[in-house]
C-alpha cells in the first residue's frame, strides 16, 4: 500500500457510506467530471488523512464531501494578501498594505461540499450584496508551533481549493469580518485534497475564479503578499495549529464587489474556483 496523493471523501455507489479514496486519475479534474456527471473512481484508503494508505479496492464515487472536523479555520482578509507581478502593489480595496497577515476566523461551519451541495445564502445576506472569493487552501498535517518558513513545508498535509463566499453589507458595518464571512454553508472547499508531493511549490500555481462561465478574476500564487510557508510559520508563534487546520492564503483582484458594475452572486448562479494541478471547485447558489 502506498500513500495517496489526490484524496477525496465521498459517499460511495456501492453501499452509500463515507469513505476516503485515492483518485483512480487523478490527471483529470474531478470537480468538473461531478459536475458532467462523468463516473469518478477512487482506490479506497485504510486509515485517517494522516496516516491513511491506499488499498487496490476500487468504489464509484455517488457525492463528494469535504472533512469537517476541523481545529482552526482561519483566513487572510480580503485582496491585501495579493500583488500584481512585477512587486507592482495591487490596492484594489483601496487600504494599506499590511506589514503582517490580516487575520479573521471562521466557524467550521461554513464549510460545505463541491457540487452538487450549494453555497447557501440565509436570509440576514440576501440583500445583493453576497461575493465570492477564490483561494488556495492549506490543510495542516501536523501540530505546528513556533516554527520557521523553512520548516513550514514538512507540517503541511496538503492544498486544496477554497470560496470565501462574503456578505459585503454585513461586512462593511463592523471592522471584524467573522460574521459576514462565517454564515452556514458559506465557505465550500474541494473537490481534492493534493498531497504537498505534488504541490511542492505553492507559490507557482494559477488561480480563477468564474461566474456564470465569465472569468472574473484571473491570478497567480506567485503574487500572495505572503508566501505559505511564511504564512505558517507566523501564525504558529506562540500558537499551536493542529492537524486539521485550515487557512485560507487570500484573493486575487476581481471580486464582485470592487468590479464596475459590481456583481453578487444571485439564487441558482454558478460558481466555480480553479487552482492549478487541484482542479475545479464548482457550486450552485442556493437562498434559503
Amino acid at each position: 500500500m502506498s500513500a495517496w496523493t489526490h484524496l477525496v471523501r465521498f459517499v460511495a455507489v456501492e453501499d452509500d457510506q463515507v469513505h476516503l479514496g485515492q483518485l483512480v486519475d487523478p490527471t483529470r479534474d474531478v470537480g468538473l467530471d461531478s459536475t458532467n456527471g462523468v463516473p469518478i473512481y477512487a482506490f479506497e484508503i485504510e486509515g485517517t488523512i494522516y496516516n491513511g494508505k491506499v488499498t487496490r479496492n476500487t468504489l464509484q464515487v455517488r457525492k463528494q464531501l469535504f472533512q469537517r472536523s476541523v481545529p482552526t479555520f482561519v483566513a487572510l482578509a480580503l485582496t491585501t494578501s495579493f500583488m500584481h507581478r512585477g512587486a507592482e502593489i495591487k490596492q484594489e480595496a483601496n487600504m494599506a498594505i499590511p506589514t503582517v497577515p490580516a487575520l479573521f476566523s471562521k466557524p467550521r461551519t461554513a464549510i460545505t461540499d463541491p457540487y452538487p451541495s450549494a453555497i447557501n445564502i440565509p436570509k440576514v445576506a440576501q440583500d445583493g450584496s453576497s461575493d465570492y472569493e477564490a483561494e488556495l487552501v492549506i490543510v495542516m498535517g501536523k501540530a505546528a508551533r513556533d516554527i520557521t518558513a523553512e520548516q513550514a513545508p514538512s507540517y503541511i498535509l496538503g492544498y486544496t481549493a477554497g470560496n470565501d463566499v462574503s456578505a459585503r453589507d454585513e461586512q462593511m458595518k463592523t471592522p471584524m469580518p467573522c460574521f459576514s464571512k462565517g454564515m452556514d454553508s458559506s465557505c465550500p472547499l474541494g473537490p481534492s485534497l493534493v498531497s504537498t508531493s505534488v504541490i511542492p511549490n505553492p507559490g507557482d500555481l494559477k488561480i480563477m475564479a468564474i461566474y456564470n462561465d465569465k472569468m472574473v478574476q484571473d491570478g497567480h500564487t506567485s503574487d500572495l503578499i505572503f508566501g505559505v510557508s511564511e504564512l505558517v510559520a507566523y501564525l504558529s508563534q506562540g500558537t499551536t495549529l493542529e492537524p486539521g487546520t485550515i487557512i485560507l492564503t487570500g484573493t486575487p483582484p476581481g471580486i464582485g464587489y470592487f468590479r464596475s458594475p459590481r456583481i453578487f452572486l444571485g439564487n441558482g448562479d454558478d460558481i466555480r474556483i480553479y487552482i492549478e494541478k487541484i482542479g475545479t471547485l464548482v457550486n450552485k447558489v442556493h437562498y434559503e
